[in-house]
């Protein structure tokens, strides 16, 4: 199948835009309850929707009478908290524009984000991130920035005070002033090479997308259902589910320091969570390291085969009566503690941002957890695709959401179309006509589409490497396969233009000295000496050989370095979404490389 359309569930008025979501809750008897906050004795209390009403109305008020006019831009940059969400509805109910701006940020990006969008005013979380907001805009000379809040302290009730004379009918001429075709957001792409552009995400993106979402997503996100968010605010998926479980009058916690999230799990107990595949991979790697340092590492391995074997099972329509007893016995001795460290509650996951893997999906709806992985990228408001508990294909990224089309290209690139698609660049017309193609938008991701319309992701089409031989390679094919172990933190393969496959390893320093306990070897081994220890460099071998035979012998990895520090965000080499800057990566190992490639092969 080369395209596959699904018509809109929900037709929405072209008038409507994202604050008319606050008031469609507010408006209930229900009145119901769309956020949690920890308070000072680290209770959960929830805030109705009325109380958010009023709250995003004294600080929209506040931002009117600061000089934020409609269409103006703000920026937010902030961790992941109830005050992210609290002021991003307030600069839509004072008709403006918001800009995300991640909390790692450095000032020079700040700038570009701030200077590029042209904004007014910006709120920071913190003192230091104020200062960094301030100094970006000293150092870029942002004359338009007139005003820097911070989201602590004072800061609020600062703006709060400052529209207490603004009525609320200008208030309400304002909120109503934008369409579905007015830009909400600029959310500026992290990118993994060059400038970040900024994607003009309308609020016909959001609320067109979240009620059709939410036609088939009912059982999942409804008035009863909580979430914690963990994950980035400023990045587009943790952004859509934020307005999506308003759309749907769900709850919303937040948790900005992941250190706490075990914690704040279980005395929340959510009843779905969001999060990337390496969020999934972690989970499933910190409980097979902790069986193992336990002793348990077999049972945990054969409750690990059950639960995929009974997830494929039901698939087929077929549990044998063997299999049935074998999964009541595991998930009393392994599932239900697993279940109960996150919450007890929890029956579904969104995933996205990056492959799950059939192997993952299976193994957590095996132990009650449902995966519902989706596909799609800034540019699409996060999902073009989703499974969804009556429509899943485990390793499949679902079908295309109602008012979305997804078409594959002659090359194999995945095009889009539909209620999810950007409007465009912000101020890059330039872009457009690579952008789009017959007005389709191209992902720059390669797939196929099954007769049935589910979505298979094959890989990045500016990843494909192509080596000296003139073989095609996709190198997230071998690199999943090798990051699902819990020795493994990441994996980059390379060869462009080479005469063979390499890759580049790095170890997860969690896991490593249970690691090196089971395997007679002392837990104190610093990590410079891992990278050269034969019995580690042999595991690593014996992963990659395993990946190796899921392809052919010009796509296998015939040589590998261990590197002795990690791909992470504060190395500049991940993504805030916890993607790979490959090109950063090979050019910072550049000399691994070429010494790999410059090494007789053995």
């Amino acid at each position: 199948m080369r395209e596959f359309s699904v018509p809109p569930l929900v037709v929405v008025p072209p008038e409507t835009n994202i604050t008319d979501l606050v008031l469609r809750q507010a408006a209930k008897r229900s009145n119901p309850a769309l956020f949690s906050r920890l308070d000072s004795a680290g209770s959960w209390r929830d805030v109705s929707a009325t109380e958010f009403l009023a709250d995003v109305s004294a600080l929209a008020k506040g931002l009117m009478a600061s000089g934020v006019g409609a269409g103006d831009r703000v920026g937010i940059m902030s961790r992941t908290r109830y005050e992210w969400a609290l002021i991003d509805f307030a600069i839509w109910f004072a008709g403006a524009v918001s800009v995300p701006i991640y909390e790692t940020s450095s000032p020079s990006q700040v700038a570009w984000n701030l200077g590029d969008s042209g904004a007014v005013a910006a709120f920071g979380e913190a003192a230091h991130h104020e200062d960094i907001i301030r100094q970006a805009a000293t150092s870029e000379g942002l004359t338009a920035l007139k005003h820097v809040w911070q989201l602590e302290g004072g800061g609020l009730d600062a703006v709060r005070e400052a529209g207490r004379d603004v009525s609320d009918a200008d208030l309400e001429a304002r909120r109503s002033s934008a369409g579905l075709s007015d830009v909400a957001t600029l959310i500026y792409t992290s990118g993994t090479t060059g400038r970040p552009k900024g994607c003009e995400l309308t609020h016909g993106n959001f609320v067109e997308l979240s009620d059709n979402a939410l036609a088939l997503l009912g059982d999942v996100v409804n008035e009863q259902a909580k979430t914690i968010m963990f994950l980035p605010l400023a990045h587009v998926f943790a952004r859509f589910i934020s307005v999506l479980a308003v759309a749907a009058g769900a709850t919303v916690a937040h948790t900005p320091d992941i250190k706490n999230l075990l914690a704040d799990l279980q005395s929340y107990q959510p009843t779905f969570i969001l999060a990337v595949p390496r969020v999934f991979e972690k989970v499933y790697n910190s409980a097979l390291t902790k069986a193992e340092d336990g002793g348990k590492g077999a049972i945990f391995h054969r409750a690990a085969e059950t639960a995929i074997a009974y997830s494929k099972a039901r698939e087929t329509g077929h549990v044998g009566l063997g299999l049935k007893l074998k999964h009541t016995v595991f998930d009393k001795l392994v599932y239900g503690k697993l279940r109960a460290a996150m919450g007890g509650n929890v029956a579904h996951a969104v995933s996205g941002g990056g492959p799950l893997g059939e192997r993952l999906g299976h193994f957590f709806q095996g132990i009650g957890l449902q995966i519902l992985e989706g596909y799609g990228l800034t540019e699409t408001t996060a999902p073009i695709s989703v499974n969804t508990p009556a429509l899943i294909k485990i390793g499949s990224v679902g079908k295309p959401l109602p008012g979305n089309s997804v078409k594959i290209a002659e090359d194999g690139e995945i095009l889009a179309k539909g209620v999810c698609v950007m409007r465009g660049y912000y101020q890059r017309d330039d872009l457009m006509a690579d952008t789009f193609a017959d007005g389709w938008f191209r992902t720059g991701d390669i797939g196929r589409l099954d007769d049935n319309g589910f979505l298979w992701i094959t890989g990045r089409k500016k990843e494909i490497i192509v080596t000296a031989g003139g073989k095609n390679v996709v190198p997230a094919l071998l690199e999943d396969q090798i990051r699902a172990d819990a020795l493994v933190s990441q994996v980059l393969v390379v060869g462009d233009n080479r005469p063979f496959i390499g890759a580049l390893v790095t170890l997860d320093q969690e896991a490593l000295p249970g690691w090196l306990q089971r395997h007679g070897l002392p837990a104190a081994t610093t990590l410079d000496e891992a990278v050269e220890n034969p019995v580690v460099k042999a595991a690593v071998q014996d992963l990659i050989t395993q990946a190796n035979a899921s392809v052919s012998q010009a796509e296998a990895i015939k040589s590998f370095r261990i590197v002795a520090s990690d791909f992470t965000e504060a190395s500049g080499h991940l993504t805030p979404s916890m993607k790979v800057k490959r090109a950063q990566v090979m050019k910072d190992f550049e000399t691994v490389i070429e010494e790999m490639y410059g090494a007789p092969r053995g």
